[in-house]
């Protein structure tokens, strides 16, 4: 009677756990279904433009150029320059009159020296030759901080690529800035890329 009794209360237990173990595993396997039939949300970490992000061809008054700039994004002048801009990513584009076409040598001893000015913090990176489908450019990229959240008051660190581009006589410099350790190859590949003299 001991043995019967034993082995019925051991296979209680065992039917148990079982039935424990399958219903865990029923509740979580229709958790699983359910996460997997929606697609993933995209997370981007701060500062990341989107991959799905739109952007739409923008020239400024009288032509003379056009570039593709995120849609959506905030526009606003800066004296002479337009800028876009959405959280601390932006694009500047400054366009003047120059003589002479830019090279590594004059955008390192005459432009840069004007962006230590203006900026705050600058480090200087690499300057070097890029060619663009609109044209060959010089790219120089440095480090610096932003300007001021106008509702925080915080300062971010940032990541900056400025593209000089030059033809008979018209320069249009893109400066691209986003936060440090954003991932905007792609973003601003697709900006510098589409620029196009007119």
């Amino acid at each position: 009677m001991r043995r019967t009794l034993s082995a019925v209360v051991t296979g209680l237990v065992v039917i148990t756990g079982a039935a424990a173990c399958s219903s865990s595993t029923g509740s979580s396997g229709s958790s699983s279904s359910s996460t997997t039939a929606a697609p993933p949300k995209e997370v981007n970490p701060a500062g990341d433009i989107p991959d799905n992000q739109v952007y739409v061809a923008w020239s400024p008054p009288g032509g003379g150029y056009t570039v593709k700039v995120p849609e959506g994004w905030a526009r606003q002048q800066a004296g002479k320059a337009t800028v876009f801009s959405d959280k601390f990513n932006s694009v500047r584009i400054d366009r003047s009159s120059v003589n002479k076409a830019p090279t590594v040598q004059s955008v390192r001893s005459v432009d840069l020296p004007a962006v230590r000015r203006s900026a705050k913090n600058v480090t200087v990176g690499k300057v070097s030759t890029v060619k663009r489908s609109g044209g060959t450019a010089v790219l120089a990229t440095y480090r610096a901080d932003s300007a001021p959240d106008q509702v925080t008051g915080k300062s971010v660190r940032q990541d900056v690529q400025r593209y000089t581009f030059w033809k008979n006589g018209n320069q249009v410099v893109l400066t691209l800035s986003g936060a440090v350790g954003a991932d905007n190859v792609d973003p601003w590949h697709i900006v510098t890329d589409s620029f196009r003299w007119a």
